[in-house]
């Protein structure tokens, strides 16, 4: 097998943060200085992006029956890129006290980094478990590396012993698969199964293991357990590409392998995809209600998102271009707002440079203390509610209008329950933001805000959910753009 120039020049976002995990670890073998491997990370993944906008007139290419180039896997590379330098940047201000070497937190973020690029451009089942794998195993020591604290260390093991057991299922899924369609190329496998009735039962064991796995990635319900301990535990810039980019991934691939084979026409699938979408809406809104730790809320929050995002994954079948768009725009204002959230969180509750502010109560009167930080927070939480004029507002919008188009009135009605639970809890928190009742700052740093990239990163994001919620042409172009070739 030969692999053409062309073929090199499309694959340049992934080798490029491939040749940055090297040059991160030379870089620590050489000389531990944490400013110099943040900035390089940050540089290779600012690198890897721009190459992501210099190659789309080439494009679509099979580079090998592996992997498959196109806009739509360029688009979800973007974003998560976008999700590593965010990363990269909170954690440099979390890690400023830690104790112990800071270096390896790159290294293993350019590796995660690389399994979501490398599951965006996925067209075989082989690529997709190498991906997550790849982006999951990283994750394993990005949750711990607080491993002092027994929080972290414990959401470590549980994240690790879960998403073990869901890799199996998944595997195995994928074996059962094989074994009846003699296949693992998506385009492959569904020409083959649609040669064959789908209700066969090995078929249906195959694809039922494989949502096992996936949706234990993707936080589903049933599968979401481990969802809020972990988020707790792990470092806050952890816990932030945990929610973003992990997800981003694994749910394109997802979509990938629907929209290419015929899965989306089993009925006993859209069945079960359906009771898992309204489960995951109320149950992660309804829990989200009574948590008192910031982190858990915005896990639990996830989780009701994660279930919004299956709508217009069960709509493929009815109309494919309108689904993918809607998905495109909500990965959009979901990215940037958790971005934002989870960065204000980073800035605010790293233990090593004070108090760790991770219980809700900590926030009480944050805009009479960090006018900017509090703002910032209210801006991503109406985005993540929903409300107008924020992106939130746009890609909500899109999803009911997905739902409706698809007569899906059972689903449509639990994103307009789920909703309302949402914006109960996100308006709660918001308004204790700006309560007269605040607690004592304990430090210096607690009375005025530093100025330094993390501050201005979480602005970014808030600017950037504010006017694309006032003026989202630019956001319908990007998201047509991304329509898989």
């Amino acid at each position: 097998m030969s692999i053409t120039f062309e073929q090199l020049i499309a694959l340049s976002p992934l080798l490029i943060v491939g040749l940055l995990v090297v040059i991160v670890m030379l870089s620590i073998a050489w000389q531990r200085h944490h400013l110099i491997n943040v900035t390089l990370t940050i540089i290779g993944f600012i690198i890897a992006l721009l190459s992501c906008f210099l190659i789309g007139d080439r494009l679509p290419i099979e580079v090998t029956p592996l992997i498959y180039v196109d806009k739509y896997s360029l688009f979800y590379s973007t974003l998560i890129l976008i999700a590593g330098i965010g990363t990269a940047i909170y954690a440099y201000r979390w890690l400023a006290g830690y104790p112990d070497n800071k270096e390896e937190f790159y290294l293993l973020l350019s590796i995660a980094v690389t399994g979501g690029i490398l599951l965006s451009m996925a067209n075989h089942l082989a690529t997709l478990f190498i991906g997550i794998e790849l982006i999951s195993l990283p994750l394993f020591g990005l949750v711990g590396y607080a491993f002092t604290q027994k929080r972290s260390l414990e959401a470590s093991i549980k994240y690790m012993l879960l998403s073990a057991a869901a890799s199996a299922f998944l595997l195995f899924g994928m074996a059962l698969l094989y074994a009846e369609s003699g296949s693992l190329a998506f385009a492959k496998l569904g020409s083959s199964l649609n040669e064959h009735i789908i209700h066969y039962p090995v078929l249906m064991v195959g694809l039922g293991m494989m949502l096992v796995g996936i949706g234990f990635k993707l936080s589903f319900v049933p599968f979401q357990l481990w969802t809020p301990d972990v988020y707790q535990g792990a470092p806050a810039p952890a816990a932030t590409f945990l929610a973003t980019a992990s997800k981003i991934a694994i749910f394109a691939v997802l979509m990938r392998l629907l929209m290419t084979s015929p899965l989306a026409e089993s009925q006993a699938l859209l069945l079960v995809l359906s009771v898992i979408a309204i489960a995951s809406i109320l149950f992660g809104n309804l829990m989200a209600i009574s948590q008192q730790s910031i982190k858990r809320l915005l896990g639990y929050s996830s989780i009701a998102h994660m279930g919004y995002l299956l709508l217009p994954l069960i709509a493929l079948r009815t109309d494919s271009v309108a689904a993918q768009i809607t998905v495109s725009i909500y990965f959009i204002g979901y990215l940037f707002a958790s971005l934002g959230a989870f960065g204000v969180v980073s800035i605010l509750s790293s233990p090593y440079c004070g108090d760790d502010k991770d219980d809700i109560s900590a926030y009480r009167g944050l805009y009479w203390r960090q006018p900017v930080l509090a703002i910032i927070l209210t801006i991503m939480m109406l985005s993540l509610a929903g409300i107008p004029i924020t992106l939130g507002f746009i890609g909500k919008f899109y999803l009911i209008i997905s739902a409706i188009n698809a007569e899906l009135w059972w689903l449509t009605a639990a994103v307009i329950i789920g909703s309302a639970m949402g914006l109960y809890y996100y308006l709660r928190f918001m308004a204790s933001l700006y309560s007269r009742r605040q607690p004592v700052a304990n430090n210096q740093s607690d009375k005025q805000l530093n100025v330094n990239l993390a501050t201005l990163f979480a602005l970014l994001c808030a600017v950037i959910t504010i006017l694309l919620g006032i003026w989202p042409q630019p956001l319908f172009e990007i998201a047509v753009a991304a329509l898989a070739a």
